[in-house]
């Protein structure tokens, strides 16, 4: 059997070093769009709209005033729109059956990149066992893709990367000689137990933290609380349900 190809971009800078053309793209972007996708889907959201800029959010909301928009620029939300980032705002509210156009400042962009010539699933630890088996099910190339914070590499979502390596890994279906993918799981193994506190000096932690949101980063530092697998179709994701 051929083993399929295993690899991580750390940074939106080195997408087009990656990209193949046919691997199925993880965007995550831990702290914390892919994770409020997550968790929206699994407290009803029917579809998520995810778009780079606050001006084709409000596009979006001229064509169906039905559509609730939720915006971040910088770790903040963005005035006058239904909802920031935070996935604990999805929580206790009712979402069923409704549709969000979302725009962040490094998720959505991302998966915006990625969307051209990729199929796009939506990572996190949320969903982190779950993905794990779909991804391993569809026998294809796989191509973790770090939002990180405005092209820079992060910690977080490297963590993340190195956290599926490992599930992929253990597969043995996977010919895993990335050395970003190496160095992942070099830090995953390292922080594993004790995420919160490995984070502790990141940039963005600390960005989260002035913001007084810092249980945002516990609630998304959670592992595998969904089986939901958000899916790019049609520039619109929906969610799979990996039981």
């Amino acid at each position: 059997m051929t083993k399929k190809n295993l690899q991580v971009c750390l940074s939106p800078a080195l997408f087009d070093l990656y990209a193949d053309r046919k691997s199925i793209v993880v965007v995550v972007d831990v702290l914390r769009a892919t994770s409020t996708m997550c968790i929206a889907f699994e407290k009803g959201v029917k579809k998520m709209i995810p778009v780079s800029t606050v001006d084709q959010a409000l596009e979006y909301k001229a064509t169906n005033p039905d559509y609730i928009l939720a915006a971040e620029r910088n770790g903040a939300p963005v005035n006058g729109f239904d909802f920031g980032n935070s996935p604990q705002t999805y929580i206790n509210s009712d979402m069923k059956g409704k549709t969000i156009v979302m725009t962040t400042t490094n998720g959505t962009k991302s998966i915006n990149i990625a969307k051209k010539d990729h199929d796009v699933v939506i990572g996190s630890f949320l969903n982190l066992k779950a993905l794990a088996n779909w991804l391993i099910k569809q026998e294809r190339d796989v191509l973790v893709f770090c939002a990180g914070w405005k092209d820079k590499f992060n910690l977080e979502d490297t963590l993340f990367a190195g956290a599926i390596t490992e599930l992929l890994d253990k597969s043995g279906l996977y010919n895993n000689s990335c050395d970003a993918a190496q160095a992942s799981k070099t830090l995953w193994e390292k922080g594993r137990h004790d995420l919160f506190g490995f984070l502790e000096n990141s940039s963005h932690r600390k960005r989260l933290e002035k913001l007084n949101i810092d249980s945002d980063i516990h609630f998304c530092l959670k592992q595998s609380k969904t089986t939901k697998i958000p899916i790019l179709i049609n520039d619109q994701l929906i969610a799979l349900d990996e039981d």
